[in-house]
């Protein structure tokens, strides 16, 4: 297993999550009726009704396992600066893979908020620790960039943390009745936006790391 984590290839499988948890749901999204990028969130491609949700839900399970091994390559990449830090950066990887990842793959949310049963409750659980978690390593990674002296990742992890956590307040709100009809509904774009802030310091390390790979 050491021999795999760091290496070209578990760099790749992190882009091939990040960049998939963009394009999977935007491909999928053609087959459901309905759906709207803008006011829905992407859990609800997998809820039972859904005609595409076996796909959306393999690749919940995928994006969990690239991000468990992606967590393990930057625990790697940082455990000689901070080793504390670090193994907490992997705990809220690894909270975010399982929970937003694995197990919501496994337990569908219903299409309506309305229906609850237990498989939707545990997919909202483990999404909302996961997003709790994954906030904040944007903020770990500028700390640990920090420690390394690299100011060009410190300054972009650190920008993406405030810019993600911003997004992720207008996605908790998006939730609220008192701003329906207004632009903060549109719970599908700010999802997103927090996702992409959340995962724009991980894609920029591994693209890095694979540019060092290619030049030896």
């Amino acid at each position: 297993m050491n021999k795999f984590i760091n290496t070209q290839f578990s760099w790749w499988l992190l882009i091939i999550a990040i960049v998939g948890d963009f394009v999977v749901p935007y491909i999928l999204a053609n087959f459901y009726k309905g759906y709207n990028h803008k006011t829905m969130v992407m859990s609800v491609l997998g809820n039972p009704n859904s005609p595409v949700r076996i796909y959306y839900n393999i690749w919940l399970v995928l994006l969990g396992i690239f991000l468990i091994i992606g967590s393990a390559n930057l625990y790697q990449q940082y455990s000689s600066y901070s080793k504390h830090l670090s193994i907490t950066l992997c705990v809220f990887i690894a909270i975010f893979a399982i929970g937003a990842g694995i197990l919501s793959g496994i337990f569908s949310v219903n299409e309506s908020k309305e229906i609850e049963n237990i498989a939707s409750k545990i997919h909202g659980i483990g999404s909302a620790l996961g997003f709790m978690a994954l906030l904040f390593v944007p903020l770990l990674l500028s700390i640990l960039s920090f420690k390394m002296k690299d100011w060009t990742t410190t300054v972009i992890c650190l920008v993406s943390f405030i810019l993600a956590l911003i997004f992720f307040v207008l996605f908790i709100m998006s939730d609220k009745s008192s701003f329906q009809y207004t632009v903060i509904a549109n719970e599908g774009i700010w999802q997103r936006l927090t996702l992409l802030f959340m995962y724009i310091p991980f894609g920029y390390i591994a693209i890095l790391k694979i540019v060092d790979y290619i030049k030896k």
